[in-house]
C-alpha cells in the first residue's frame, strides 16, 4: 500500500476539542494514525492522557475507508457503538469512551452537497462562471481571513467586529448588527458596524424585530432579497417602513451540541441559542450561492467564537469555585485532629474521607480535665457543601464545652442552636462520649449507629440507648448513659459511609461484615485495625464510587483499673440501670 494516495486529498476530518474548538485536518498517509502525542508517528495528534498513544488508524481497502482500534483502552466508538472495524461513511462521529473528550466526524470527498468550510475552502479554485472571478475570490478571501481569526490571540470583541465586518461586506449591506442573548435571555446589541467597518453606537439602532422573531421561530436563517416581495409581516413591520428598508438578513446562532459515547454529533443540530447576526439594506439584493454558503460559514464561526469564549468565562468560574472549594477543604481537614496527643488512659486513631471535595463527617478529640476526656463521632445529612457548613456549626457549636459541663445540657444547646441556624432539612447524628481515667463512659448517642465496643476479641453493638438527631427537633431533650470499660476495652466508631458502602451490585457492606471484621482483633494495634477495616470495605466495593462520606474513630480504654462488670450483656444492664 503506498505511503500517499492522491485521493484523499479532499478527505476531511473535521476535529472537535473538548472545549467545542473546532479544526479540520486532511487525510493525506494511509495508514492514517491517531492518537497521543507524536512519538508513536501519529498523523492526528490528540492531548487527552485518557487517550491511548495508538490509539487508532484509517486505512483504506477496495476504495473504501475503515477506521480500526489500535489499542484505545476504554475502546472505539463510531456513532455511539464501541468497534474493532467499521468502514467510515460521511458524517460518521468517532469517540473514544470518555464524555469529555474529542470527537472526530469524518467528513467523504464522495459528498459533493457538503457546504461545510473545508469543503468551500477547497472548491476556490472551481468557482464556476455563474460568480464572476474577481468577486467570488474576493469574498472567499474574506471568509478565509476570517476563518484564520478563530486561531488568532485578538480581543473577543476585535475578531467578531471583523466577521461583522465581511459580512456586510459580503451582502454589500448598509449596516450589521451582532446580538447576544443576556443572563436573562435578552437579545442585547453587542457590536454594530456600517459599511465600509465604521462603529455604529449600539444604543441607537433599532432592528428589524418583526424579522428576527421570525428567524427565531423558525430555527433558521431569514434572507430577504428584496422586502417589496415578502410576505406581509414583514412588509408591514414598523421599523421596516419607518426605515425604508428593502433587504434584512437575520441569522440565529446556536452552540453546537456536544455528543458524548451515546451521542452522535450528526444526530444533535444544535446547542444553546446564543444570539443572531442581523443585516439589513435600504436597496434590494442579491445574493449568490455562494454568497449564502460564505453566510452560514460566517455565522459558524461567530457561533464558535461566542460559543467559546462562553466557555472559557465557565472554565475560568470553575476553576475559581474549585480554588475555593480546595480552600474549604484545606480548612475542614485543618479542624479535624492528625496527631492525637498521649492520653494516659486511652489510645485513639481516626480518619475521614469525604466523597466529595468536603464533606459532613466530623471526629473529635480533646481534653476536659480531671482526668477526664470527650470523643465524638457526628454525621451531618447530605454531602458537600452544606454538608461542610452544618459540620462546622457544629464544631464551633461544642468548642463551647468548658471544664466540668453536663454533656446533656451541652447536647440541648448544641440541637437548639442548630435548629435555630442550620439550613432547613440538615441535621447531624453523633456519638459523644466522656471516658475518665476510671473507665467510667458518659455517652449520649444523637440517632447514630451503634459503635461497636470489642472486649475479649468479641466485637458487640451496646451503645444504643439514644435519642434524636441534633438539629431536628428543637424541643429535643437528652439525657446521659454511663457504662464502665475494662482495660484493653475497644470502642469502634464509624459513620454510615462505612456500614453503607455498596459493591457495583449495589449490595450494601453491612453492620454484620463490620463485625466479622473486628471480632477478634482485641489487641490488634489501633492503626492496624483502623487500616483492616478500611480494606475490608475497599476489597467489597470493587471499584465501586463511594457515595458517602467514610469516617473511623477508634478508642481504647489501657488505665489498670479494677471492673465489676465484664461482659457486653453486664455493660448493656448498666446501661438500662442508668438510663431515666
Amino acid at each position: 500500500m503506498p505511503d500517499t494516495v492522491p485521493n484523499l486529498a479532499e478527505t476531511v476530518l473535521e476535529v472537535v476539542s473538548p472545549d467545542g474548538a473546532r479544526r479540520y485536518v486532511r487525510v493525506t498517509q494511509m495508514p492514517f494514525l491517531i492518537g497521543r502525542g507524536a512519538e508513536t508517528g501519529n498523523h492526528l495528534q490528540l492531548a487527552d492522557r485518557r487517550i491511548s498513544r495508538n490509539c487508532a488508524a484509517i486505512v483504506t481497502e477496495a476504495g473504501k475507508y475503515y477506521i480500526e482500534d489500535r489499542g484505545q483502552r476504554r475502546g472505539l466508538f463510531v456513532n455511539g457503538e464501541k468497534i474493532e472495524s467499521r468502514e467510515l461513511q460521511d458524517g460518521d462521529a468517532v469517540t473514544f469512551g470518555l464524555d469529555d473528550s474529542y470527537e472526530i466526524i469524518y467528513r467523504s470527498a464522495a459528498n459533493p452537497s457538503t457546504d461545510s468550510l473545508p469543503h468551500l475552502l477547497t472548491r476556490i479554485e472551481h468557482i464556476t462562471s455563474s460568480e464572476p472571478t474577481g468577486g467570488g475570490l474576493r469574498k472567499l478571501n474574506l471568509l478565509l481571513e476570517a476563518t484564520t481569526l478563530l486561531h488568532s490571540q485578538l480581543p473577543l470583541d476585535s475578531v467578531l467586529g471583523t466577521m461583522l465586518d465581511h459580512a456586510v461586506s459580503v451582502t454589500d449591506a448598509d449596516r450589521g448588527l451582532l446580538l447576544e442573548v443576556d443572563a436573562a435571555g435578552t437579545l442585547k446589541v453587542r457590536l454594530a458596524r456600517r459599511a465600509g467597518g465604521v462603529r455604529l453606537p449600539p444604543e441607537s439602532l433599532t432592528p428589524s424585530q418583526t424579522a428576527i422573531q421570525l428567524a427565531l421561530r423558525k430555527q433558521s436563517a431569514v434572507i430577504t432579497e428584496d422586502l417589496a416581495q415578502a410576505d406581509m409581516d414583514l412588509q408591514a413591520a414598523q421599523s421596516i417602513v419607518a426605515q425604508r428598508l428593502r433587504a434584512v438578513v437575520v441569522i440565529p446562532l446556536f452552540a453546537m451540541s456536544r455528543a458524548n459515547t451515546d451521542q452522535s454529533m450528526i444526530n444533535i443540530k444544535r446547542g444553546d441559542f446564543l444570539g443572531v447576526i442581523y443585516l439589513d439594506s435600504r436597496r434590494p439584493a442579491a445574493f449568490s450561492k455562494l454568497d449564502r454558503q460564505i453566510l452560514d460559514a460566517l455565522a459558524a464561526d461567530a457561533a464558535s467564537i461566542l460559543d467559546n469564549a462562553r466557555l472559557v468565562e465557565r472554565e475560568r468560574e470553575r476553576q475559581r469555585m474549585e480554588q475555593e472549594i480546595g480552600i474549604a477543604r484545606d480548612i475542614q481537614q485543618a479542624l479535624l485532629p492528625k496527631n492525637f496527643r498521649d492520653y494516659p488512659h486511652l489510645a485513639v486513631s481516626g480518619i475521614n474521607f469525604p466523597c466529595l471535595a468536603v464533606g459532613g463527617d466530623y471526629f473529635d478529640v480533646f481534653p476536659l480535665g480531671d482526668n477526664r476526656t470527650a470523643f465524638l463521632l457526628a454525621d451531618v445529612s447530605g454531602k458537600g457543601l452544606g454538608a461542610a457548613l452544618c459540620t462546622n456549626l457544629l464544631q464551633g457549636a461544642l468548642s463551647g464545652m468548658t471544664l466540668g459541663t453536663d454533656p446533656a445540657r451541652v447536647f440541648v444547646h448544641v440541637n437548639r442552636f442548630l435548629c435555630d441556624h442550620s439550613e432547613i432539612g440538615r441535621y447531624a447524628t453523633m456519638f459523644f462520649g466522656i471516658l475518665d481515667d476510671k473507665g467510667n463512659l458518659e455517652y449520649i448517642n444523637a440517632g447514630h449507629p451503634s459503635p461497636f465496643l470489642i472486649r475479649r476479641g468479641v466485637a458487640e453493638d451496646v451503645f444504643n440507648e439514644g435519642s434524636y438527631p441534633v438539629g431536628l427537633v428543637p424541643e429535643a431533650e437528652y439525657t446521659a448513659v454511663s457504662v464502665k470499660l475494662e482495660p484493653g476495652d475497644t470502642m469502634v466508631l464509624f459513620s454510615d459511609g462505612v456500614s453503607e458502602a455498596m459493591d457495583p451490585a449495589e449490595q450494601l457492606f453491612g453492620v454484620q461484615r463490620l463485625r466479622d471484621v473486628l471480632n477478634g482483633q482485641g489487641q490488634t494495634a489501633l492503626e492496624d485495625l483502623q487500616q483492616l477495616v478500611l480494606q475490608a470495605v475497599e476489597n467489597f466495593a470493587r471499584g465501586a464510587s463511594q457515595a458517602d462520606d467514610l469516617t473511623l474513630l477508634l478508642v481504647r480504654y489501657r488505665a489498670a483499673a479494677v471492673t465489676t462488670d465484664t461482659d457486653p450483656a453486664a455493660i448493656k444492664g448498666t446501661a438500662a440501670a442508668a438510663a431515666p
